[in-house]
């Protein structure tokens, strides 16, 4: 196993799976993504596609998961209706994720090479936007 890569949470898996299977209808909701909080809970959401660019799973899942006071996530993950499978986060769910949870674990890849790697690993040379803040003195 890659040492930047860690354990898959199938749980979560399965979670995202069941809610795109039961909760995404038509074309407004087409992905589901399941996130694990520090303290266990898993949290789901789905998309609201919208022309106009509506949010993607990932970013619904962030608003989701501060309603239920869940602000520390370990591990993410999105699928797509209509049995897609784990699809990998969009480049601006990757820069948003590693922005609010820079130690966030995703999990990527199809079937048997099903891995979680570090957020950062998909963006790397990343730009953190934390980093680039000047001091308040």
């Amino acid at each position: 196993m890659n040492p930047r890569t860690t354990h898959v949470d199938h749980e979560l898996i399965q979670a995202a799976a069941h809610v795109a299977r039961t909760r995404c209808r038509g074309d407004h909701h087409t992905m589901a993504a399941a996130a694990r909080a520090r303290d266990g809970r898993i949290v789901t959401a789905v998309n609201a596609y919208h022309f106009t660019g509506g949010p993607c799973a990932e970013l619904v899942l962030i608003g989701t998961a501060a309603a239920q006071g869940a602000y520390d996530l370990d591990t993410i993950v999105a699928v797509g209706d209509r049995e897609r499978g784990v699809v990998p986060p969009c480049g601006r769910c990757r820069q948003v994720l590693l922005d609010y949870f820079p130690t966030l674990q995703v999990i990527v890849g199809a079937d048997d090479r099903l891995r979680a790697v570090p957020i950062a690993g998909l963006l790397p040379e990343s730009y953190v936007w934390a980093d680039h803040q000047l001091d308040a003195d």
